[in-house]
């Protein structure tokens, strides 16, 4: 980080603009965590999709299934592979606040410019609890903190939470991987404060132009949309913040196909069933050209029906 404390909130208007990208934890197939493979990982998204930022050990990398000295190992790695050629945000939250902080601290150490906690979820808490367990971590670290508002983790957070947590001093955006109309009353209470984005494709060109949102950050749809021959996403949101928003609809509309693809596989499972969609995810990263590969139990792999049935369908929506 190269910004004082007292200016993270600043910083982070700086650093979140165009589009960040969520990586998965690629595994062996031992199930050992193979740095090697991310790195290549990373290198795809900074050279060839050319996203503005990574987001790493999140959600999409699986963090509750790896243990503290992985989750080290592998911001370490993210930061030397991006070598600072863009930015990174490093998910830091975990059940402890000793260990939060702990793992805020490393980030920090480690080079990462940011970082994010997750929402406590196991307990739940009331919202004096959640206060004190983000108060605590905020005042124990220098680094700039996100917080993590996810339907993984439970329900929204209470928008008089989310405003005293807005005056934190390095409390300088929340990540609302909530419905659109959460995300518009969060936006509505705190944007005068911090960022506040939300993780869905679907409502980023939206967001850009109605709402004054200069970031998608983050999710997997970056490498799962599109390939290194074909950038969509990255031609409609480099449009979108330059004001060109009619060219940018014109192209984000090109993605319909590929959205209907996202719905099947991926959000149904979770919105329907409750069941994580990470299996097809990194079964879907994998057919293009990303490390994919095995889950970590209690996560199961698809079954070679269903990767057969879901390559049949991307190649239908033209990314295959």
């Amino acid at each position: 980080m190269n910004y004082a404390k007292s200016d993270a909130k600043a910083a982070a208007e700086r650093t979140f603009v165009g589009i960040w990208a969520a990586t998965t934890s690629p595994f062996d197939r031992e199930g050992r965590m193979d740095l090697d493979a991310l790195a290549a990982d990373v290198a795809r998204l900074v050279d060839d999709l050319e996203v503005d930022g990574v987001f790493c050990t999140g959600v999409m990398s699986e963090f509750w299934a790896l243990s503290v000295a992985e989750r080290r190992r592998q911001v370490e790695a993210v930061v030397e592979a991006t070598g600072t050629r863009v930015p990174v945000i490093a998910h830091s939250g975990h059940h402890s606040v000793e260990e939060t902080v702990e793992l805020t601290r490393h980030a920090e150490a480690a080079g990462a410019d940011f970082a994010v906690v997750i929402r406590p979820y196991l307990p739940l808490g009331v919202d004096e609890g959640i206060y004190d367990f983000y108060s605590a971590v905020c005042d124990a670290v220098d680094i700039g903190v996100w917080i993590f508002d996810t339907g993984y983790a439970g329900p929204p957070l209470a928008l008089d939470l989310l405003d005293r947590l807005a005056d934190i001093d390095n409390i300088c955006g929340v990540k609302v991987g909530h419905p659109h109309a959460h995300y518009l009353e969060v936006a509505s209470r705190v944007g005068d404060r911090i960022l506040v984005c939300e993780p869905s494709e679907t409502e980023l060109l939206t967001d850009m132009r109605d709402h004054g949102q200069r970031v998608h950050m983050s999710s997997a749809a970056p490498y799962l949309y599109q390939t290194p021959e074909w950038r969509p996403m990255l031609e409609y949101t480099r449009a979108a913040l330059a004001g060109d928003f009619d060219k940018a609809a014109e192209v984000a509309a090109t993605l319909a196909p590929v959205r209907e693809v996202a719905e099947k596989w991926l959000h149904r499972r979770w919105r329907s069933d409750q069941v994580n969609p990470i299996p097809w995810l990194k079964a879907w990263a994998g057919l293009l050209g990303m490390s994919g590969g095995p889950v970590r139990p209690p996560l199961r792999p698809p079954d070679a029906g269903e990767v057969a049935a879901l390559a049949a369908d991307l190649e239908h929506a033209g990314l295959l």
